[in-house]
């Protein structure tokens, strides 16, 4: 009866530990057990002082007893403490102690109890987490990155990107290319081709040598004529209005033109119509209008066959009616087939040479581009109210001839008579003609106009004439 009472007593106390987690009221102790003896009540309260008084920072609980089945449950429960400060000798910052000699140990069974003890557990226990195992719970772990997952292909198949097929449209774009990158080359080619069957360079050098003081007019007509013969298709004629007064070599300009394209291409798509020669009366205006345009259709006909551009020189367009205007201007519409927009019309008339004559004169220190400019201008307002042909033409303005040229006029004309080009003998007959003089500078009233007749009086027989008249 004795010693199931202890039993009683020892199992009490220790229920009340468990749950509550605080030391047993010794009145609470009394009441429930009246019955025992207050020897082993007192025993209980001793049991509970020496579990407070021993251990830092673990508790242990110590009882000494007689019996020997309480010694025996307190050496199981004493081992089993044992074996747990073993694998976790740790601080409340939860390092590891390495100061004892046993750390050795305590390292490779604390790797071991890891793995084990802090595990969620699979049966229900009694013990109370101790300071350690709180600290280790709330230590902070590293967190594992996301490790993206692998592709997996299939055990039976290779790893490689699906087949492209072929697109047809790829292959019609690339055949595009080429077509278009052949007629870009093939025209290139053309271009060199026309120029060379045209001879422009030889052309650009028989104008600088042979007219005088017309550098910007020459150059200008000469942009006109290689930007037009360059190429076999446009979507217009080329209109040229070549102005000026007379004598300074506007229809000398013209004359040269048709010998140098005579000479590179045939007679037949060369025409050189004056206006006074070629329908004189006014009468035969009907007559002159069909022949005029018979003779321009016949001529595009022909020359569009042999891919040639055809060139038209209309000289005198100042007396030229406007019955023979309006049937000129009827070819050089836009809305027309493709043969009559290929072709180069030259007009050479002294409308406006007057204002060109006044302009010059008053403004002899101006640049060269500025009276250009403002020459083009005021041709260009008088042609507009002369006739509405000269809308879609060119201006070339042709300025006055300096003394200089006049001479060089002298010396090209002796040399083709035969003459010996005695320099004075040129000055006396320049010297003879009338002159504009402005900041000491002598500009021509006639140009070279009169030259001509001043060297044919140089021949024998014009002298043995103008002797016997006298």
């Amino acid at each position: 009866m004795a010693a199931r009472d202890r039993l009683y007593v020892i199992s009490f106390v220790y229920e009340h530990r468990k749950k509550h987690s605080r030391l047993i009221n010794h009145s609470l102790l009394g009441d429930l057990c009246p019955h025992l003896k207050s020897e082993w009540c007192v025993l209980a309260v001793i049991m509970e002082k020496q579990e407070i008084s021993d251990g830092a920072g673990i508790p242990q609980r110590k009882i000494t007893l007689v019996s020997s089945p309480v010694r025996a449950v307190i050496r199981m429960r004493k081992k089993i403490r044992t074996l747990k400060n073993g694998c976790l000798q740790l601080d409340i910052s939860g390092k590891r102690s390495t100061d004892s000699p046993k750390s050795a140990f305590r390292q490779t069974s604390a790797d071991k109890c890891k793995s084990s003890n802090f595990e969620k557990p699979t049966i229900f226990k009694f013990d109370s987490p101790t300071l350690a195992e709180v600290s280790l719970n709330h230590q902070p772990r590293k967190s594992k990155r996301k490790k993206s997952r692998p592709v997996l292909y299939p055990g039976n198949a290779r790893k490689y990107l699906p087949v492209e097929q072929k697109s047809k449209a790829k292959r019609c774009l690339i055949l595009f290319i080429l077509i278009v990158g052949f007629q870009i080359l093939n025209a290139i080619e053309n271009l060199d081709d026309n120029v060379l069957k045209y001879d422009l360079e030889g052309l650009e050098k028989t104008l600088k040598r042979d007219v005088f003081g017309q550098q910007t007019a020459v150059a200008k007509i000469m942009d006109h004529l290689k930007d037009y013969l360059a190429t076999h298709y446009h979507n217009k004629p080329l209109v040229v209005s070549l102005n000026g007064p007379s004598g300074v070599g506007k229809s000398l300009m013209g004359r040269l033109l048709a010998k140098h394209f005579r000479s590179v291409m045939d007679n037949d798509f060369i025409l050189q119509y004056y206006v006074l020669h070629n329908c004189p009366k006014s009468s035969d205006v009907a007559l002159c209008q069909a022949e005029l345009s018979n003779l321009i259709s016949d001529m595009i006909s022909r020359a569009e066959i042999e891919e040639k551009i055809p060139i038209f020189i209309f000289d005198e367009m100042e007396a030229m009616s406007p019955p023979l205007l309006d049937v000129l201007q009827g070819f050089f519409q836009l809305n027309q087939t493709n043969e009559y927009l290929n072709a180069v019309y030259v007009l050479i008339s002294n409308l406006g040479g007057s204002e060109i004559t006044n302009y010059v004169l008053k403004n002899v220190t101006n640049s060269i581009n500025t009276v250009e400019h403002d020459l083009c201008q005021i041709v260009w307002s008088i042609l507009k109210g002369h006739h509405s042909i000269w809308k879609v033409a060119e201006i070339v303005p042709f300025v006055l001839l300096e003394q200089k040229h006049v001479m060089s006029c002298f010396l090209d004309e002796l040399l083709q008579e035969g003459f010996y080009p005695d320099k004075e003998k040129i000055k006396n007959l320049a010297e003879e003609l009338n002159y504009y003089t402005v900041n000491g500078t002598k500009y021509s009233t006639t140009g070279c106009k009169e030259v001509v007749g001043r060297v044919n009086l140089l021949h024998p027989i014009h002298r043995h004439i103008d002797l016997r008249t006298a």
